[in-house]
């Protein structure tokens, strides 16, 4: 949850104005890590570099993370942090196919040049691609797992089997891949096609397109299982 930077910790208690300020200068090591290390890589960037930018004291990446790749982990971890709340509810079984993907979409299709973190985010995944490090392995592991094993139940039962299989594992993989390339080859797109994200209600028009060939290859996975 975000702190309100104009908050006046003068008038709190000081245990209550010591665990906000920490909080604060936790969050803004994150959010300079996140930048530096899109733009750097975990290898090179500086320790030196991200307590300078976030106006912290060198030893406050060991205080708050432990070191520099417990920093680069809560990086990591910061936008899995907003998927949580819609997978909790991804297989709540009153929801519709097209209700379920398009909670499930929405969430991983991110404005791209609107919000200056989702563009970091994306960068830093770009980064894992060629540079691969042992933190990002063990945050998938340990973090989208669960949500990966999540959707695939979902799609199981609207498929309509008690038990996931490698297939299953593909169509939520081809599902995923649909709408992160909207950020990955976001800069191939508006060379291919300029006018696809721009203007009023790209986005939505978007979305409503990918929950609809969602839908088709689910529909598709069910026909080719059932149709024996």
């Amino acid at each position: 949850m975000k702190i309100n930077q104009a908050l006046d910790l003068s008038e709190i208690p000081s245990e209550d104005a010591a665990s906000i300020k920490g909080q604060r200068a936790r969050e803004r090591l994150i959010d300079e890590a996140m930048r530096i290390f899109a733009d750097k890589g975990f290898a090179k960037a500086s320790t030196r570099e991200i307590c300078q930018a976030a106006g912290q004291n060198v030893a406050a990446i060991h205080y708050y993370f432990g070191d520099k790749a417990g920093l680069y982990r809560a990086v990591l971890q910061r936008p899995l942090e907003t998927l949580l709340p819609v997978f909790a509810g991804l297989d709540d079984r009153d929801l519709s196919l097209d209700e379920s993907l398009r909670r499930f979409m929405s969430a991983l299709l991110c404005p791209w040049g609107q919000h200056e973190q989702a563009e970091w985010c994306m960068r830093l995944h770009l980064r894992e691609m060629i540079e691969p490090t042992h933190e990002y392995k063990d945050v998938i592991a340990k973090h989208v797992l669960p949500l990966h094993q999540q959707m695939v139940a979902m799609l199981a039962r609207f498929v309509g089997v008690k038990e996931a299989d490698d297939a299953l594992h593909q169509l939520a993989f081809a599902l995923s891949a649909m709408v992160h390339d909207y950020g990955l080859s976001r800069e191939f797109m508006d060379v291919l096609a300029p006018s696809l994200l721009k203007g009023e209600g790209a986005l939505d028009r978007v979305l409503d397109r990918l929950v609809g060939y969602g839908v088709a290859l689910v529909e598709h996975e069910r026909r080719r299982r059932h149709s024996s």
